[in-house]
């Protein structure tokens, strides 16, 4: 036995199940077992992104009668909150979305140190507990139809799970591929726009299920998802493992000094956000997110509005000029445009996180800015053409670069400040994601409305909402462009690396290599935990794809 095998058995000897010690990898370890387990946590908690499949029949729990009594109908956001006779509006539900995304980006920051010191099984388990706890609490809220309980356990304690959830694998992976950053954070975060790919046409399946005359089923639907995402958040959690200090992939060796916006050197947390760097990557990400979630928020009436009857073979017809039943066929197509929308945002956060690896994550950044700026421009164009292809083409490849720069930054990040706090860093500049949470859908709302207001309709509707979009990625552009190298001042010395990360084995015992660890490939044991992931994903797949050919067929 190596003093390395010693000191490892030593460390997790003497830790706690959930301890950061306690997950030190050891000889025989396969690095392809920790993808699966990020997957299996960010596929859970993605589903925030399907939430809006429960506004609609929650507005009609109690089924108010119409027209509505005046307690009702002078309902406000206040009111709403504890009133146990009307049903919600769907403005007042789509708070918990909003609250989603605050909470995720400042829970991040807040925690995202406790989370390098605890280690991510702890951070997973912490995640597991909160999401669906939140989901619980939430189902309570149903019950007994009191918006404020949903608000707080799905929106506040629920987003607190998906902030923690959602960080506790990036530094974890960055580790166990230095060679192939991009992709490995691409194979998480592309786990988070897919959950709403399985889990909404899953609610839609239990929500039929356990719908009865006197309920919507959608209480019980909570629970039973609660229930599922526990137990793979769990396995996830467990599934975590850490290399130990100086491990490195057998054969591999850091390339010399292929670019200098990769360093090889680390930056203490507490001195990131000091850096104009980080403040530059900052507005990168909040620009480039604040024009997708617009796109995102408004894909489903945009394409009604915009095409009308023509979705449905009436190219004479308005969408005013449509009846209810011709709505209802054009709203399903609608929202099958959605799930084609979320297909490309998952399939964006692999492509463009790998090819980052290829040319660089400031290049891949200048792509997601200037192609992203001609189709926003194009799209206008496509709309007022009426080319179904041509638009719907356009806000696909724009889906694709928003879930990219999700999976890009955590690596963009390691290249600037190192990966010895990228977890924390990355937890710190996910505020950007809250920020754009509020900037993107109040500012293409506020703009629809004006323009609806001053009498605009069909394809012009949206064309000054795209120009304010392409302006936003023009300032990205700008704010990418300013992104350097930093200074060596920033940099901790070998000596403070070295005491941080003296808990672990290697880091004691002075040599670095691969320890045994990372090999095997694709074996029997990683294939079955690729499987417990990537079953579920190709059947979201499968229907999102179903559901999409009404588009087109």
């Amino acid at each position: 036995m190596t003093a390395a095998d010693t000191n490892i058995s030593r460390g997790t000897a003497t830790a706690g199940l959930l301890d950061r010690e306690r997950i030190i990898a050891k000889p025989g370890f396969n690095r392809w077992l920790v993808p699966p387990a990020a997957l299996a946590i960010h596929l859970c908690i993605g589903m925030a992104y399907g939430f809006s499949v429960f506004w609609l029949p929650l507005s009609k729990a109690l089924g108010t009668p119409t027209p509505a009594p005046a307690e009702c109908a002078s309902l406000n956001l206040l009111t709403a909150l504890f009133t146990t006779s009307c049903d919600w509006r769907v403005s007042d539900l789509g708070w918990i979305y909003t609250l989603f995304f605050v909470l995720l980006g400042s829970s991040a920051a807040i925690w995202g140190g406790w989370l390098e010191r605890a280690g991510p099984r702890k951070a997973g388990v912490v995640a597991a507990c909160c999401w669906c706890g939140g989901i619980l609490i939430a189902a309570i809220g149903v019950i007994f139809h009191q918006l404020w309980v949903m608000w707080i356990g799905a929106g506040v304690i629920g987003g607190i799970g998906l902030g923690l959830g959602y960080i506790s694998p990036v530094s974890t992976l960055i580790k166990w591929f230095p060679d192939r950053r991009g992709m490995a954070t691409g194979m998480a975060i592309m786990g988070f726009g897919g959950g709403a790919m399985i889990g909404a046409p899953l609610a839609s399946l239990l929500m039929n299920h356990f719908r009865t005359d006197g309920s919507v089923g959608v209480w019980q639907t909570f629970i039973v998802m609660a229930a599922i995402y526990f137990v793979f958040m769990m396995g996830g959690a467990f599934g975590y493992r850490l290399p130990p200090a100086g491990w490195r992939p057998e054969g591999w060796t850091a390339p010399a000094a292929k670019s200098s916006m990769i360093t090889t050197k680390h930056v203490h947390l507490r001195d990131a956000h000091k850096t104009p760097q980080f403040w530059l990557i900052w507005a990168v990400l909040c620009l480039n997110v604040s024009a997708g979630i617009g796109v995102i928020g408004m894909a489903s009436p945009m394409l009604q509005e915009i095409f009308g009857g023509a979705l449905i073979g009436l190219p004479d017809l308005k969408f005013a000029d449509l009846s209810k039943d011709q709505i209802a066929t054009v709203a399903a197509i609608a929202a099958g445009f959605a799930g084609l929308l979320s297909l490309f945002n998952i399939g964006g956060r692999f492509f463009w996180a790998s090819l980052s690896d290829k040319i660089g994550r400031k290049n891949t950044y200048y792509c997601f800015f200037v192609i992203g700026i001609a189709l926003y421009v194009l799209a206008p164009w496509a709309a007022g053409i009426h080319s179904k292809v041509l638009f719907v083409g356009a806000l696909c490849i724009i889906l694709s670069m928003y879930g990219g720069g999700f999976a890009t930054v955590p690596a963009y990040l390691a290249d600037i400040f190192g990966t010895q706090f990228v977890g924390a860093i990355h937890g710190r500049l996910l505020t950007a994601w809250a920020t754009a949470g509020i900037i993107g859908p109040v500012v293409v709302n506020y703009i629809r409305e004006a323009q609806k207001a001053a009498g605009v309709e069909g394809a012009q509707l949206y064309t000054f909402t795209m120009y304010i979009l392409a302006g936003m990625l023009a300032l990205g552009l700008i704010a990418n462009s300013l992104v350097k190298p930093l200074s060596d001042k920033w940099f901790m010395s070998d000596e403070e690396v070295a005491a941080l990360q003296a808990k672990t084995a290697a880091a004691n015992a002075g040599p670095t290599g691969s320890f045994g660890i990372g090999t095997g490939g694709f074996d029997g044991k990683a294939l079955v935990a690729w499987a417990l992931v990537g079953i579920p994903l190709l059947w979201g797949v499968w229907v999102t794809i179903k559901s999409t050919y009404a588009l087109f067929g």
